[in-house]
């Protein structure tokens, strides 16, 4: 019997039990929109490092065992999206993962979780740098942002780059593989834009007005709706809108709960919204 009668994605991040990112976001909401999510953890967190103590387990060793058993059941997959990677290794056994499970209608979505504000993350080297350029040559959509934009293209960071520069970088990006791209986070005054590129339609820039804190995981939600969108066929341009929209929700409700910023979004208030 088909283990394949279901549209599944492969989700290849870490998991972390209490913060609201990683899997714990993007499975509830990728299960919302009518996929299967199947996870690959890349570690395991008892919360996120945002903390001020925190468990850790790096799991590297055990994912290419752990993805051997899915070969023998034969598993397929209509999405792979990838998020947070730790380690050249990791980088590397989500890469092969990409080419043996790959079909020729699997979406690839990669999130290229490499820095923020200018700044690279402190785990990211150089040869992590070029394995991630790897993934983006095998994807299909990535959703960066401004930073990780200009660390994929090897572009000096700027906060005010105009929207001629940022066109420049979606075209080398594009030139690496993705047909899609969405460039998260531009700050503008008191909006948040979305710069939206896709090969062969005009761009779009979706705005947003700035709605109290920065918070973790939405960033991983954002990719989950992109992601569980694409296998369902939705329209690029109409799928960022509701990313864009729905976060907003999930922003509204935490700062009127009052939610500490280190733990997230409330998004479970408002999942059926999505539907």
């Amino acid at each position: 019997m088909s283990h394949n009668n279901q549209k599944k994605i492969a989700l290849i991040n870490d998991f972390t039990g209490f913060g609201k990112c990683s899997i714990t976001v993007a499975l509830p909401v990728i299960s919302a929109l009518k996929i299967q999510c199947c996870p690959v953890p890349t570690s395991i967190f008892s919360n996120h490092t945002a903390y001020p103590e925190y468990f850790f387990d790096d799991y590297t060793d055990k994912m290419q065992e752990y993805i051997d058993r899915w070969k023998g059941l034969q598993l397929e997959f209509e999405g792979i999206s990838t998020g947070f990677l730790g380690s050249a290794k990791q980088i590397e056994i989500v890469r092969r993962f990409i080419e043996d499970f790959k079909g020729e209608n699997t979406v690839v979505i990669v999130d290229p979780v490499m820095g923020d504000d200018g700044v690279k993350y402190a785990t990211y080297t150089e040869e992590m740098c070029e394995k991630l350029r790897e993934l983006v040559c095998l994807s299909d959509i990535i959703t960066p942002n401004l930073t990780e934009c200009c660390i994929l293209t090897d572009t000096e960071y700027r906060e005010a780059m105009d929207y001629k520069a940022i066109r420049k970088m979606a075209d080398r990006l594009a030139q690496m593989g993705p047909e899609k791209i969405v460039i998260t986070g531009i700050m503008r005054d008191r909006y948040i834009s979305n710069y939206v590129y896709e090969k062969g339609k005009k761009d779009m820039i979706i705005k947003s007005k700035r709605i109290g804190i920065t918070r973790s995981g939405t960033g991983d939600i954002f990719s989950a709706i992109i992601s569980a969108d694409a296998v369902n066929g939705v329209d690029f341009m109409t799928s960022v809108r509701r990313a864009v929209q729905f976060i907003k929700k999930c922003l509204v409700i935490s700062d009127e709960r009052n939610i500490p910023q280190e733990d997230g979004v409330c998004f479970e208030d408002v999942l059926t919204n999505l539907l």
